[in-house]
């Protein structure tokens, strides 16, 4: 295959993508029909795909996929001098969170076995024929059912399903993943235009994201009603059926064990130490030495995926409002997929 041809053909996909959604749906022409139906038939089979959070992801991926960095990205590794088949087992928890791995497996110089998350089936593969089609043909990749006959494999899946994995795959090189969730740290001298940063790390896809925050940390003085007003520009969240689902019933359950909750109506906020919290429900703590939180993020380590924080409390962490914006070398798990496949 040819890297060069692979690597124009993703710049051309980032053109086609900014393209389409810079496009008024009165200006389509056929090839934009076809965009836009897939969107609509990937609402219609997963609710959770909202037009505008499946929009989102293509405008991430879109600004990702340019020359300087995918060449920048490239320059760091080898592509593989025997080509493999390498099979995918993607996620489908927000849109297209299994793409990073198909594109990494054919700039590596392998060939995918993609086995598409029942939640996700309709974005990559129009995503990867365009691609094809761009790049001249040179992009090979196969959709599958069932995994056979692959010499690797890269799997993503809940933390009971990981086990299993990694029991059928013992004899195989591969990556499984886990569950994995984000945390905040607020130093307590943010801004509002920070705050409502935060808000989109936290409901951004609804907060199904591995990178979507669901624990806080707050000095001890912090005022609940700062954070709580910084999530308003997100309160249709709760017109979303599915949503509201999840909202009523963590409610219900809170009231009926008589905990200690904050509510504004469409998000809930609990006093707890966990790290996972439910969907609707921001788990906080309070501290009064950074100590404290350094050594929570140094005990949970493999179960966070990323940090937000001010860059002056000197954590590993993103900016505010940049959970949701990974760059091409930002790897789930923290796990380097490029470097896995170079030497499979």
């Amino acid at each position: 295959m040819n890297i060069e041809k692979q690597v124009l053909g993703l710049i051309k996909l980032s053109q086609y993508i900014k393209a389409f959604l810079s496009k008024e749906i009165e200006d389509f022409n056929e090839n934009d029909s076809e965009f836009e139906m897939i969107l609509k038939k990937s609402e219609i089979e997963n609710p959770w795909f909202t037009q505008e959070n499946q929009k989102f992801a293509l405008k991430q991926w879109a600004d990702l996929l340019t020359e300087d960095q995918l060449w920048s990205w490239m320059s760091k590794y080898s592509p593989s001098k025997t080509t493999k088949k390498v099979g995918l087992i993607l996620a489908g928890n927000i849109p297209l969170v299994g793409f990073h791995d198909v594109i990494s497996v054919v700039l590596s110089n392998h060939i995918p076995l993609i086995k598409l998350s029942s939640k996700d089936k309709q974005m990559i593969p129009f995503l990867l024929k365009k691609w094809k089609e761009f790049s001249e043909s040179e992009v090979e990749y196969e959709f599958v059912e069932r995994l056979v006959d692959f010499d690797a494999v890269i799997a993503t899946g809940s933390n009971n399903t990981a086990r299993y994995l990694e029991f059928y795959f013992k004899n195989h090189l591969s990556i499984i993943r886990k569950n994995r969730t984000s945390v905040a740290v607020l130093k307590g001298d943010e801004t509002e235009e920070e705050l409502k940063l935060l808000a989109h790390d936290i409901f951004l896809y609804f907060g199904l994201g591995c990178r979507n925050v669901t624990r806080l940390f707050i000095p001890e003085d912090f005022l609940i009603d700062r954070i709580f007003e910084s999530f308003i520009d997100f309160k249709e969240v709760i017109n979303h059926n599915k949503y509201a689902n999840n909202y009523d019933y963590n409610r219900a359950v809170y009231l009926l064990n008589q905990d200690k909750f904050w509510d504004n109506n469409f998000v809930m906020m609990k006093e707890d130490e966990k790290l996972f919290s439910p969907l609707s429900v921001i788990n906080f703590t309070r501290y009064s030495s950074l100590d404290e939180v350094k050594n929570f993020i140094e005990e949970n380590e493999k179960d966070i995926q990323c940090v937000v924080a001010k860059k002056d409390l000197n954590l590993d962490s993103v900016n505010f409002g940049e959970a949701q914006n990974p760059g091409l070398d930002t790897y789930a798990d923290n796990v380097d997929t490029m470097k896995f496949l170079e030497v499979i």
